[in-house]
């Protein structure tokens, strides 16, 4: 498969949380929140979304978390990459024009402004 194949339709630009089976959509939103408050070591703005840094020790969280929001959120792109020797790994969730203000509005980022509360860099 191509990367450049473009998709058959174009998703509209809106969540659908009953894609998530009922039973697990209290722990998809406690899990997100936990990523992203308390899970991330560092969250970084990007041109067309957000990357988020995570110890190896949250690569079971992290994959549980892109297996079930796809469903909800089609119309991300999710990137998880895995450093060598347990080293941290980065989530980047970006996508089309639109996608990033969508995003910013689930975290409850300002991305306009200079010092937006969960854009945010950890040591």
């Amino acid at each position: 498969m191509s990367s450049t194949t473009a998709p058959a339709s174009v998703s509209p630009l809106a969540c659908d949380l009953t894609a998530i089976d009922a039973t697990q959509r209290s722990a998809h939103r406690e899990l997100a929140e936990h990523l992203v408050s308390h899970g991330a070591q560092e969250i970084c703005e990007l041109p067309d979304g957000y990357a988020f840094r995570f110890t190896a020790d949250e690569y079971a969280s992290v994959t549980t978390f892109v297996a079930n929001e796809r469903l909800c959120c089609p119309f991300f792109t999710f990137v998880v990459e895995v450093q060598a020797d347990h080293g941290p790994l980065w989530l980047r969730i970006t996508g089309r024009e639109g996608v990033k203000a969508v995003f910013a509005e689930a975290l409850a980022v300002q991305p306009d402004a200079p010092t937006a509360p969960d854009v945010r860099q950890r040591r």
